[in-house]
């Protein structure tokens, strides 16, 4: 604090090079000195704004000091702050003028010392149709008196010389205009006063982005755990909208067998209200993705350029927070693809509804590509965890379940037909001549003939049932609740199947082992005599033999 002082009773000695007395005004100003230095780390500008209007009131004698903030999203000044009577702060506060209407009084005709000081019998205010308030009191003959119709106002300027507000004061306690001193040092004070409201917008901005990685360390910690993957892109949604202040959000993955991008989490948004819209098509999709339109990864269209590329006069969404400035959000619509290693479109996330109403800006749209990597991580992730679960229990080539599955499953069949007396039947079947198919056509052809019968399995078992491949050409079937009629025809079913497949050298065939459970004989067992009721099919040529299995020595319990 000493220091600033130093370099404030500098600056007062080089705007005011009289002789006059400094210390008094050095004393004046350390309150606002005080308030400019506690902004520069705060980010609550509602409590700011007033602080700093006291502290100028103060320290330059002006009894009503009025911040008006400019604001991005509808390119106009609100008053956000006034100190002073309760009368003027009804009257002030909320009010906004455009930057049209704040034209003519930032004429350069009334700037002294970057202030604009303007004269009562200098400005036609009939023409200014905006609220203004105009202080009780009487008018002086004196020249240098204030008028209660004189204003003063004096631009708050960013570092980079864009305006981020205005101050207005008036009713100064002299009664007097004030001098070129005074107004070189208002010029100062206004310095100083938006170095504090730049430092709390800045510092807003900074906590928008801490939030923002903050969410991305939260999904990025769960990305290995074993949670769901809606879970996941839930936290995403909820990431966006927290630190990024778009309100709805949604993500959607890519179903390729339905051409769509089906929802799978939603925030702000309705499910109506998404399955209203028409941009779930993958075609669609396709069309909004337009590179002209891409910025950091992300794609933001216009509304008008969005439906004419729908062929739709309106969407069916509207925005809820919108404004009328350049840089405004006006109905535009902001998706992110989500991709894989393979550069394919796997998903897309959709942002609405600004809480700021502005259009994002770069350093938004990067942090929603990296919200988008995690959804897409995450469903690569979850993707990959399910992959190998599955494949714990299934043949990796046939998608059917594996030796390992099939042990078990048989094992509950079997022990629940011997409990509560339920039939059931075992198949086991092998491919006739699938060695020689393999050394005509190669392994890529005989991998596909095992592929189809695979799929041929899926197609014809009933639900409750099950297929597994033992091994090489080698496949079980266990029939819940059948006897021989039932397993008798879902063989020849499959047999009909089997005999479409294109195999390179005619007909596929196949040859079936029957065993039924009836006797609730060991699985061991079962699974032997199917075996060989199979093998004796082969050797017969007939497709399918039945084989009636021993019953144990003992029942299961």
């Amino acid at each position: 604090m000493a220091l600033e002082l130093c370099v404030l009773e500098a600056d007062v000695e080089r705007v005011i090079p009289s002789s006059e007395d400094r210390a008094g005004l050095i004393a004046r100003l350390t309150g606002l000195l005080e308030v400019t230095r506690l902004a520069r780390s705060a980010d609550d500008l509602d409590a700011l704004l007033p602080a700093v209007g006291a502290a100028v009131a103060e320290s330059l004698g002006f009894r009503t000091v009025v911040i008006s903030v400019y604001r991005p999203a509808w390119d106009d000044f609100r008053v956000e702050a006034v100190h002073g009577s309760d009368e003027g702060r009804a009257t002030l506060l909320g009010q906004t003028r455009t930057w049209a209407e704040w034209s003519p009084l930032l004429d350069p005709g009334f700037e002294r010392h970057g202030c604009y000081l303007l004269p009562w019998d200098q400005f036609d205010w009939s023409k200014d149709t905006t609220v203004s308030y105009v202080p009780d009191m009487l008018p002086s003959d004196d020249p240098d008196a204030w008028h209660p119709e004189d204003a003063l106002f004096v631009p708050l300027r960013r570092s980079d010389g864009e305006v981020l507000g205005i101050m207005s004061v008036d009713e100064p306690e002299g009664g007097r205009r004030p001098s070129d001193e005074d107004l070189r040092v208002l010029s100062a004070l206004a310095d100083h006063a938006a170095q504090a409201v730049e430092g709390a917008q800045s510092a807003a901005e900074a906590a928008r982005h801490r939030k923002a990685l903050e969410h991305m360390l939260q999904v990025s910690a769960h990305l290995n755990e074993e949670v769901s993957v809606d879970r996941l892109l839930v936290s995403v949604c909820e990431g966006i909208r927290s630190a990024l202040g778009l309100q709805s959000v949604s993500v959607e993955l890519v179903d390729v067998a339905a051409g769509r991008a089906i929802p799978r989490a939603v925030v702000g948004w309705t499910m109506q209200e998404i399955e209203a819209s028409q941009s779930g098509d993958l075609a669609v999709l396709d069309r909004l993705l337009d590179p002209a339109f891409e910025i950091e990864g992300c794609f933001l269209l216009p509304n008008e350029e969005a439906c004419a590329r729908l062929g739709i006069e309106r969407p069916g969404y509207e925005t809820a927070r919108n404004g009328t400035g350049p840089l405004a959000w006006n109905h535009h619509w902001l998706l992110i693809p989500m991709r894989n290693a393979d550069g394919q479109l796997t998903g897309v996330i959709w942002a609405d509804d600004p809480e700021d109403r502005l259009l994002p800006t770069r350093e938004s749209l990067q942090a929603l590509r990296l919200f988008a990597n995690q959804a897409s991580t995450a469903v690569a992730s979850a993707a990959a965890l399910a992959e190998m679960r599955f494949l714990a229990d299934h043949d990796p080539l046939t998608r059917l379940g594996n030796r390992r599955a099939f042990t078990a499953r048989l094992a509950e069949v079997a022990h629940r037909g011997a409990r509560y007396d339920r039939p059931f039947g075992l198949v086991v079947l092998d491919v006739d001549g699938f060695k020689a198919l393999n050394d005509v056509h190669g392994h890529l052809v005989g991998d596909t003939v095992l592929e189809a019968l695979g799929d041929v399995l899926r197609r014809t078992l009933r639900r409750s049932d099950t297929a597994f491949r033992l091994g090489g050409d080698e496949f079980a079937l266990i029939l819940v609740e059948a006897g021989e009629r039932e397993a008798a025809n879902v063989v020849a079913r499959i047999g009909l199947g089997i005999a479409g497949i294109d195999a390179g050298d005619g007909a596929l065939r196949a040859s079936f082992g029957i065993a039924l459970g009836t006797e609730a004989p060991d699985p061991d067992r079962l699974l032997r005599a199917a075996d060989a009721a199979m093998y004796e099919a082969k050797r017969a040529g007939d497709g399918v033999r039945f084989a009636v299995p021993e019953p144990p020595s003992a029942p299961i319990a």
